[in-house]
């Protein structure tokens, strides 16, 4: 009521005479339809048969449908309708503009299509040194994504979600999305470029499933948004490397050197935690590591046992490490691998 009356009050006419301009509300691709679109005509009357150029595709229109699904000839300002007859898929916001000359159409449509082609194409920077040491340490890994979906609104509305995931180690980048069924294209450049095919309400064709199990490319439909971006969110922490961390068990200090048949033991008091022979120690003397390994004998007089708890005496020998010194400190400690997060 509010547009209705503010559009009277503002006076706002369109003149439907002449070609018509409109602009793309929303674009798909449709089995047995090919490409459509759903326009708004802005000013102008839009007719069956009238070339048009539409973003950098061109087209002609071969059919219009109005919002119950009915066949119309024209459409004129202000009348929501779905275009038939488009050569690609338009991106939503595309300004459909319609020409006499079908040859200038085709012409210009080449133009733009040549431009966004070279764009491609064009040769990356040339890599400078500064360039090379500002990336040096950098460990950042990339999920290589190409989308397609079932309307040009539902893609936008997932690279917006996907973009909205953020990470200080992992990013996404979109290389290709498009609306309609994966296609065999889609599995060659996923191959060429290491990236998964994520499809949200399109179907796989058989040349892409063929491709796909040749090229061993992953392929994943969904139905529901949510569903698609809480996976893609846990395939982003599964690139992530395991951290693995020390855990420090306890420590004890060597009171006195004991020759043996077969070299030398520290004879040591735990003074606090645990030492298990299971785990990895190292000798610490004057503040630095002088020996990490593992445990060849831990004992308690004449037994060798698992462990040893705080203010126990045992005897300690450690890999094929026989200089020992009084003082030296034994450090106990075992591996953790903790999963990452974004």
């Amino acid at each position: 009521d509010m547009i209705s009356l503010q559009s009277e009050v503002l006076e706002l006419r369109a003149n439907p005479e002449g070609p018509a301009r409109g602009i793309v509300i929303e674009a798909s691709s449709k089995a047995g339809k090919g490409a459509t679109a759903s326009i708004i005509v802005q000013t102008g009357t839009l007719k069956v048969g009238d070339p048009f150029i539409c973003g950098p595709y061109s087209g002609k229109v071969k059919l219009l449908l109005d919002d119950r699904g009915g066949n119309v000839t024209e459409a004129g300002p202000s009348m929501p309708i779905e275009v038939l007859g488009f050569t690609g898929v338009p991106k939503v916001g595309d300004e459909l503009v319609v020409m006499d000359n079908e040859r200038a159409v085709k012409k210009l449509s080449e133009e733009r299509l040549a431009t966004i082609r070279q764009e491609k194409l064009s040769k990356p920077a040339n890599v400078r040194l500064q360039d090379i040491f500002a990336d040096v340490g950098s460990v950042k890994k990339t999920l290589k994504v190409i989308l397609k979906g079932d309307v040009q609104g539902s893609i936008e509305a997932i690279e917006g979600s996907l973009n909205d995931i953020k990470s200080e180690k992992i990013e996404i980048e979109i290389i290709h999305s498009a609306a309609g069924p994966v296609s065999e294209s889609d599995v060659l450049l996923g191959s060429a470029s290491d990236a998964i095919i994520i499809g949200f309400g399109v179907k796989v064709e058989n040349k892409a499933l063929q491709a796909g199990k040749r090229e061993g490319v992953e392929i994943r439909l969904y139905s529901i948004i949510y569903e698609l971006i809480d996976q893609v969110r846990d395939a982003m922490v599964g690139m992530l490397d395991t951290l693995t961390r020390e855990k420090l068990l306890g420590r004890a200090e060597v009171k006195q050197i004991f020759k043996i048949k077969r070299g030398r033991v520290g004879g040591c008091i735990v003074m606090e935690g645990k030492v298990n022979a299971k785990a990895r120690a190292r000798v610490i003397r004057d503040g630095q590591a002088v020996y990490d390994g593992g445990f060849q004998t831990l004992r308690r007089f004449q037994d060798e046992v698992p462990e040893v708890k705080t203010g126990l005496e045992c005897g300690i020998r450690l890999g094929n490490y026989l200089e020992y010194e009084p003082g030296d400190i034994i450090e106990c400690y075992e591996l953790e691998k903790v999963e990452q997060s974004l």
